[in-house]
């Protein structure tokens, strides 16, 4: 739902965030990291910190795509 954010580990262990920020994939540490320092710092929607926390990461790790589709679930 829009209003839980959860993750699944690789051991099948259902994690929840303490910030309600979760990131996946090679790059995922560091979109984790923008995304935190954005949500923190600015006045992004969620949409755009998406978009710019995975620029960042795309930015630093040569495995992580720079063409990003943002799907939002709706209310």
């Amino acid at each position: 739902d829009h209003r839980t954010t959860l993750l699944v580990s690789g051991t099948g262990e259902v994690l929840s965030p303490d910030d309600d920020v979760v990131a996946v994939g090679s790059g995922g540490s560091y979109a984790l990291a923008a995304a935190r320092a954005l949500l923190k710092h600015t006045e992004l929607n969620a949409s755009e910190v998406v978009n710019e926390g995975l620029a960042i990461a795309a930015g630093i790790d040569i495995y992580t795509n720079d063409h990003i589709t943002i799907e939002e679930l709706g209310k």
